[in-house]
């Protein structure tokens, strides 16, 4: 029986399915709860557009959920696992699968298992709805929850040089010599950075070269001066392949989209590093669901009677946050060239696992 990892399919698909239930309770508890909170502070924000009323209310929520759910899945995971593992022990069933001659880790398999097929949902989850979701949320928030350009391929807050000059518009359309910019600002500047002239526009468009602004509105700063112009060409040295490149959203795009805008950037010999992380922690992070069982397991061993239950479910849910809490941190530190983006990516997660692999083998003894 020790060699066999899952001894019993009936204990197998009784703990799965225990750990299933409570994975899904504690997700959409999470989720009701922090969306309703969301919404007490977005509403008013939302139907200040004219036209906005109950049907937006619900799109936003549509967006928001899918990020919800992507974010606080892993912690679902381990409060899950927490409440599973004390539930078993206050019950001694724990005690009668090692009296049966179930090692620490044949009585966490089955969690483990459908930990691996919850992380395999959630990477799955993250690439067809959560990036979709992210590109639409942002171009609509761009836009101050006004109508969104029906145009597919929708980045918002675009931010680009020409020198000293800058270019900026709330969002970018199509690719190309096709691209289309809306709400347009230029900010032509000095040497040093000082700003001479702010032109805003309700548009623009690629003019082979620069880009053609339209119905521009020039603000002189040095006279205090406003004028309308008929036409004006800014930004003659930026190209459609440069704005490619520098309006990606690495949160909308999949991970082989993603891959292919890092090939990209390093043919043009641009910086890689946070895109790179974020690339690593598309698959690191939907991993973390299964660590959740052996940092918790602290609270399945140890008879219940003791007295120290509650305390070690304190400690395995203070293991959980910290895992969180680390790769967050790893995270940032690579997106800024702190850690090498694998490094920064996979570092906490093999931390943990090796924590708690060292947790689960001490118990064992």
């Amino acid at each position: 029986m020790q060699l066999d990892f899952f001894p019993s399919r009936s204990l197998t698909l009784y703990l799965a399915k225990m750990f299933i239930v409570r994975i899904l309770a504690v997700l959409i508890m999470l989720v009701l709860v922090l969306m309703a909170l969301d919404l007490l502070g977005s509403t008013g924000k939302i139907l200040e557009p004219d036209g906005n009323g109950q049907a937006e209310i619900i799109r936003y929520a549509g967006l928001r959920i899918p990020q919800l759910v992507s974010r606080f899945l892993p912690y679902s995971v381990l409060l899950a696992t927490l409440i599973t593992l004390v539930t078993l022990n206050q019950n001694s069933e724990v005690v009668a699968m090692k009296a049966a001659g179930l090692s620490a880790h044949q009585v966490l398999a089955p969690l483990l298992l459908t930990a691996g097929i919850v992380a395999l949902f959630s990477f799955a989850f993250n690439e067809r709805v959560v990036t979709r979701a992210n590109s639409t949320l942002k171009a609509w928030e761009a836009v101050d929850y006004g109508p969104i350009p029906q145009e597919t391929g929708v980045r918002s807050n675009v931010y680009l040089t020409d020198g000293d000059d800058i270019l900026m518009a709330t969002t970018l359309t199509g690719s190309g010599d096709n691209i289309r910019l809306t709400n347009v600002t230029w900010y032509e500047r000095a040497a040093g950075g000082i700003t001479r002239r702010q032109v805003t526009a309700t548009g623009a468009s690629y003019a082979a070269p620069g880009w053609v602004l339209e119905n521009p509105v020039s603000f002189d700063v040095g006279s205090a001066e406003t004028e309308s112009l008929e036409t004006l060409v800014v930004g003659e040295n930026l190209t459609p392949e440069q704005i490619d490149l520098q309006s990606i959203d690495p949160d909308g795009q999949s991970f082989w989209e993603l891959y292919e805008t890092i090939q990209s950037y390093e043919a043009a010999g641009r910086r890689t590093s946070e895109m790179r992380a974020n690339w690593w922690h598309r698959i690191s992070g939907p991993l973390s669901a299964l660590l959740m069982p052996l940092l918790g397991s602290i609270a399945a061993f140890g008879l219940a009677r003791s007295g120290q239950l509650f305390v070690r479910a304190v400690i395995g849910m203070a293991l959980g946050f910290a895992y969180f809490v680390v790769d967050n941190a790893a995270l940032a530190m690579g997106s800024f060239g702190g850690y090498p983006p694998f490094l920064a990516a996979w570092a906490p997660f093999l931390l943990f696992l090796l924590v708690g692999e060292t947790v689960l083998i001490r118990t064992e003894e």
